[in-house]
């Protein structure tokens, strides 16, 4: 692989939220990589159809999921992790919510962790551990992980905006500063969300819903660079790129490293 690197998904992050959560690192993270505060969702805004659409690039229309039930695609489309599976490349996957392990196919993953969110306290620091003491080890090329409790235990659980839910999201954002810290000279870095939301709820057309910031942190991107015209299909191809794994013909989205240099 050309460059290894971790996707990082914050549940139901919205960029008001990151920029008032009151962590000091969100300035390191915009210094650091270029980023956007004004991303796109997909529209359902809700988290299996967002997902599937991260990994691989074609809209809820397309790949046919449009709520928190998986349903096989009429017309089957590659992911990002078949694509990196196809390429000889190892992948690995840390979640806390259960339906998102349909987003990658089975054989397509080295390893995979999970810990549902109502198990425990701080299921995201867990994880995060987790993944960092894998990624020393065994040095898989793509990782993902997934932080759910800006969404379930902040957003659903208290309502979008609320101290509780800014609380929870400069957590997530302690866990994207240690990853950084411990990895980030050998991998480059994805911070995504997949939707937004309002009061206590998400799924609809609303800005709130709807906008979301990205940050990506590495040695292709141009530090403190604010980014424009932004969607989730865009990331798939962005990790593909800079892997040096081909795309999938069938992704609508576009890489932005090009663009960076």
């Amino acid at each position: 692989m050309k460059q290894k690197v971790i996707l990082i998904s914050i549940d139901g992050m919205r960029p008001d939220g990151f920029l008032q959560c009151n962590n000091p690192f969100i300035h390191e993270m915009m210094e650091r990589g270029s980023y956007t505060l004004e991303g796109s969702s997909m529209n359902p805004s809700v988290t299996l159809p967002c997902h599937m659409s991260i990994f691989h690039s074609v809209t809820p229309e397309r790949h046919g999921m449009t709520t928190n039930t998986y349903m096989p695609m009429v017309r089957p489309v590659n992911s990002l992790f078949q694509q990196i599976n196809n390429a000889g490349g190892k992948s690995a996957m840390y979640y806390g919510w259960e339906p998102i392990r349909d987003v990658a196919k089975p054989g397509t993953l080295k390893h995979a962790e999970f810990i549902w969110a109502y198990t425990t306290d701080h299921t995201d620091r867990l994880l995060t551990e987790s993944a960092l003491t894998y990624i020393k080890k065994e040095k898989p090329d793509f990782v993902f992980l997934y932080m759910v409790e800006t969404d379930e235990k902040g957003g659903h659980d208290n309502g979008w905006m609320t101290e509780a839910y800014l609380q929870v999201i400069h957590d997530a954002i302690d866990n994207v500063k240690r990853v950084l810290e411990e990895v980030g000279d050998e991998y480059t870095v994805i911070v995504t969300a997949d939707h937004g939301g309002h009061d206590r709820a998400h799924g609809t057309l609303l800005p709130e819903d709807m906008t979301i910031p990205m940050f990506f942190i590495g040695p292709d991107f141009e530090p403190g660079k604010q980014l424009s015209g932004l969607s989730l299909l865009d990331l798939a191809p962005t990790v593909a790129d800079l892997m040096g794994v081909p795309a999938a013909r069938e992704w609508e989205g576009k890489s932005i490293v090009e663009a960076e240099k």
